[in-house]
């Protein structure tokens, strides 16, 4: 009999334990970033992500561009530009922000064929990848991707969400 009362005594601390603790959500972030080129805002990704957690997001943007000598609109680039954000801790100096980056671009690079007759610009793959990036509570941080030909930053903002 006694090992039961032990036994009883011991399921109902456990269980007291999980009632006595609160279940409370992770604090939500609100970020915003601005994609710009050569100090031209290209491209806006937002969102509201809890800590701890990641959102996802892709843009494209085709070009059209005129080539050869007759510049007939022929070459389509898709200039495609995907970001992950997942914002991992909150404290006095802000928001910190794990992000991936995965841009195409054009290069700026002018090509022209033997005859002197435009060439489409080609296209250039970028990766990058910032672990914590701190973003003072709601104030513009610069994350620098490429410094020139062509200088490409993200104008990164975060605080925490209202409810």
């Amino acid at each position: 009999m006694r090992a039961k009362t032990v036994i009883a005594a011991a399921f109902g601390c456990v269980s007291f334990v999980a009632c006595a603790q609160t279940t409370t959500e992770p604090p939500v972030v609100t970020w915003e970033i601005d994609v710009v080129r050569d100090g031209t805002t290209i491209d806006t990704f937002d969102g509201t992500t809890p800590i701890g957690q990641a959102a996802a997001a892709t843009h494209h943007h085709e070009t059209v561009h005129r080539v050869g000598c007759k510049q007939a609109p022929a070459a389509r680039i898709d200039l495609v530009r995907s970001l992950t954000v997942s914002p991992v801790r909150l404290d006095a100096s802000g928001v910190t922000l794990a992000i991936e980056a995965q841009d195409t671009i054009e290069d700026d690079t002018e090509q022209r064929t033997p005859d002197g007759c435009p060439l489409p610009p080609e296209p250039r793959r970028l990766t990058a990848s910032h672990p914590g990036l701190v973003v003072p509570s709601g104030q513009w941080t610069n994350w620098t991707i490429l410094e020139s030909h062509p200088a490409l930053v993200y104008r990164v903002r975060a605080s925490v969400a209202s409810h």
